[in-house]
């Protein structure tokens, strides 16, 4: 398994698509998933720090997980089956439990939980992206500093 960061969340054109872009910690590969728009809002809302005035689902699942007196302590996207991804949650208990990676990745950023893909998954598909390619990347960043949660649809 390789630690992954989240770089962020845009829509991809033409299909307006969101997709939420990872990148392995100690490495070069990328790993795009594309998720749904409630999804995008989610993790775009905890990238950018914001409270909305009633918890969204994923803010409640925190809540009760912190009321349990349990952890999320690593998230593991560990396969890619006919272009779906998979992750499990791992608990504090030891308890696992199956979700989907953007359900999963909008839990991490809200507990402070390290994200890991397995090395089968970013083989299958993570994008190398040498370092003197990375101004591609910085732009993706700069968008990422533009959009809002509302690009991607209601919020709600």
């Amino acid at each position: 398994m390789k630690q992954m960061e989240v770089v962020g969340v845009r829509v991809e054109m033409p299909s307006n698509q969101p997709i939420v872009l990872l990148k392995e910690t100690e490495g070069d590969r990328y790993l795009p998933i594309w998720i749904g728009a409630v999804e995008a809002t989610a993790i775009a809302f905890a990238q950018q720090g914001v409270l909305p005035a009633r918890p969204l689902t994923h803010d409640l699942f925190r809540d009760v997980l912190e009321a349990l007196s349990v952890q999320l302590r690593t998230v593991n996207i560990t396969a890619l089956r006919e272009g779906i991804f998979y992750a499990d949650l791992v608990f504090s208990n030891g308890v696992e439990v199956s979700a989907r990676p953007s359900d999963s990745i909008a839990l991490a950023l809200r507990t402070g939980a390290t994200i890991f893909a397995s090395e089968d998954v970013l083989e299958e598909a993570g994008v190398a992206i040498p370092d003197e390619q990375e101004d591609e990347v910085e732009k993706f960043r700069e968008f990422l500093d533009t959009i809002s949660p509302e690009d991607f649809g209601r919020a709600g």
